[in-house]
């Protein structure tokens, strides 16, 4: 059995898979190849006849994956991959004969993370089918330009109407407005939006929410693991020269990067990938930029000033956020107290760091936790990283009188004898409702804690997106709102349940130097 939907472009075919119905590789813009390189992406080109949507798209240029909790053989490697990719995803649990007749459901639209350099809205972790089972929901997810053809910003290069960088971010408002345009034919309700992503992906949220172009395209936000993180336009600028020098070229032009092909795009952004971060930079080689058009400030600031107005949030992290990026670095897990303070001291220049680690090894200790140098750095890196720039969101946004909901992830991976703890990531398949994979229990752990804590946090996004507030029967006492004095936290373990402040000794210490609502920005 087969359904035809008319979209911008022309007709697409899906497919019943038992109880719902799945669109797969749907074009919301034209390929942003040649001319359309580094440029904002385009209405999609008409086709004619049918076109067949039971098949993904051809995901971004990018470094095939290797083994880890986002990918454990993932699919991708047998993926093709292709500059022609700003395509997405749709399940649904109908398709109504008449949308303007219709209820539509809430809509969950999904961004996938990676780094800002690889992924895709196809990898099986992110498959929207448990989420329509279980919520009556319409879930999206998408491809988005990634690397340098995402992210590169130089004013040589900007677009006529002074564009710099972003592309990837332009590709996911395209999406956006797709999904406000055409949701309705696929049962979904366009005002009844929640974006949410994780990593890479929360940052985005993040961006989009102080991003006018966004204005208006969705509801509601979830920001897993993510925050605000940016490039200045000339931080954009340094790492666009670092590129064409590691290609050999003569300038960020134009014609010198132009005509380079992708795969080669992708090969010199993995080699600036393992030089290390400018002292306080976080290790990614591209992030959004803040050009002064598309990100007209810092988002943090924006949002500050009411540019999320009206948008419900749900934000949180995992309490072990690094040990994903530690566990294969033998220099990192051999560390003794002089490296971590080195480490401390470039990873953070703006916060003392023997104090941040005074502070962690006393509080870490009372509560029976690890203090070696390596657990000592996950901690601070996770926080400062992931943990403080969401609570900083969470503030900002709570200021201007939105609902805001913040979570701590605590289960801890069987994985590699325990060492990775509650990395980054790990919530992931809790949210999808794919634990019961026996591929993802290798770093989930199986049984029936795992499957109630999964249904827990599935209910809970389901909720929100539902209604804007997480809380359900399953939620012993419900899901309190965040506020910057009680700071109520919905802690998801073992012993699910609120915790006021949870690990407010060391946010102490970033709230000294870092004000949870920051006032100072470049």
């Amino acid at each position: 059995m087969d359904q035809v939907v008319t979209v911008a472009g022309g007709r697409v075919r899906g497919v019943w898979r038992g109880d719902l119905w799945s669109f797969s590789g749907i074009p919301y813009a034209q390929s942003p190849e040649l001319e359309l390189r580094w440029r904002p992406p385009q209405p999609p080109v008409p086709w004619t006849g049918v076109r067949d949507a039971t098949s993904f798209g051809p995901i971004a240029p990018q470094r095939v994956a290797e083994a880890g909790i986002m990918s454990p053989a993932d699919p991708n490697a047998e993926e093709a991959q292709s500059e022609d990719c700003l395509t997405l995803n749709v399940w649904t649990p109908e398709v109504p004969e008449d949308p303007r007749g219709a209820t539509g459901r809430p809509v969950m639209v999904w961004i996938h993370g990676g780094g800002f350099t690889s992924g895709s809205g196809s990898v099986f972790l992110y498959r929207g089918s448990q989420l329509v089972r279980h919520g009556d929901v319409v879930v999206v997810t998408i491809n988005y330009r990634l690397g340098a053809l995402g992210f590169l910003g130089h004013r040589a290069l900007s677009d006529p109407d002074g564009l710099l960088g972003n592309w990837g971010l332009h590709d996911q408002v395209a999406a956006l407005r797709w999904v406000r345009a055409h949701i309705a034919q696929f049962g979904g309700d366009p005002e009844l939006v929640t974006v949410f992503g994780e990593s890479a992906g929360g940052f985005s949220v993040a961006a989009l929410m102080g991003a006018p172009a966004a204005t208006g395209l969705f509801r509601r936000a979830v920001v897993q693991s993510g925050g605000v993180h940016v490039h200045t336009a000339d931080e954009a600028e340094r790492t666009a020269e670092r590129l064409a020098a590691i290609l050999g070229l003569p300038d960020c032009t134009r014609r010198s990067l132009g005509s380079v092909p992708a795969a080669e795009l992708v090969e010199a952004t993995e080699v600036m990938a393992t030089r290390s971060p400018e002292p306080g930079s976080i290790a990614l080689p591209f992030l959004p930029v803040v050009d002064g058009r598309f990100l007209p400030q810092d988002p943090l600031q924006a949002v500050a000033q009411g540019s999320a107005g009206g948008v419900d949030l749900l934000i949180g992290t995992n309490r072990d956020e690094l040990t994903l990026f530690s566990i294969g670095r033998p220099e990192l897990m051999a560390l003794d107290e002089a490296g971590a303070l080195r480490w401390t001291t470039h990873a953070v220049p703006d916060v003392p760091a023997q104090e941040l680690l005074d502070v962690y090894k006393e509080s870490r200790a009372a509560r029976a936790e690890g203090i070696d140098p390596h657990a000592l750095i996950v901690a601070v890196g996770t926080d400062g990283v992931f943990r403080w720039p969401s609570l900083q969101l969470a503030a900002a946004q709570h200021a201007q009188g939105a609902r805001t909901y913040v979570y701590l992830f605590e289960w801890e991976s069987p994985a590699f004898g325990g060492l990775l703890g509650s990395c980054h990531a790990l919530e992931i398949p809790f949210v999808f409702g794919v634990v019961q994979l026996p591929l993802v229990q290798i770093f989930t752990g199986g049984g029936d804690e795992v499957e109630t804590l999964s249904r827990q946090m599935q209910q809970a996004w389901l909720a929100f997106a539902r209604l804007g507030d997480p809380s359900h029967p399953l939620l012993e006492g419900g899901w309190p709102p965040w506020e910057p004095t009680r700071r109520a936290t919905m802690v998801f373990g073992r012993h699910t349940g609120t915790v006021d402040g949870p690990r407010n000794s060391e946010l102490a210490t970033w709230e000294r130097y870092r004000p949870l609502v920051a006032g100072d920005f470049p």
